[in-house]
């Protein structure tokens, strides 16, 4: 399969409906398909109520992480961010607080 019909099968795919519950898991999904779900993910987020998220891009090479850091300094309801504690994934994972009401 070339890249261009992996990417259009990527294209034509349905939504997936995400259960918010303040933990996006970013293993699951294509890096391209990043910078539009956390912004959409936060704002489920505050549509929930939910003010705390902790966003698990893994440790690797670090580019989703700096890909997801640079994205959250773009969104207005971020209130700030930090990586994980070692007990609790490290810098594989970074916390992510939301401004209240």
């Amino acid at each position: 399969m070339t890249a261009e019909q992996n990417n259009d099968i990527i294209d034509n795919m349905e939504p997936v409906e995400l259960f918010i519950d303040g933990i996006l898991d970013l293993h699951t999904f294509h890096p391209r398909e990043v910078k539009m779900l956390v912004p959409d993910y936060i704002e489920a987020c505050l549509e929930h109520n939910i003010y705390q998220v902790r966003i698990i891009h893994g440790k690797g090479t670090g580019t989703l992480m700096r890909t997801v850091h640079s994205l959250l300094e773009k969104i207005p309801a971020v209130a700030s961010y930090r990586l994980a504690h070692e007990d609790r994934s490290g810098w594989g994972a970074t916390l992510v607080d939301l401004k209240g009401e």
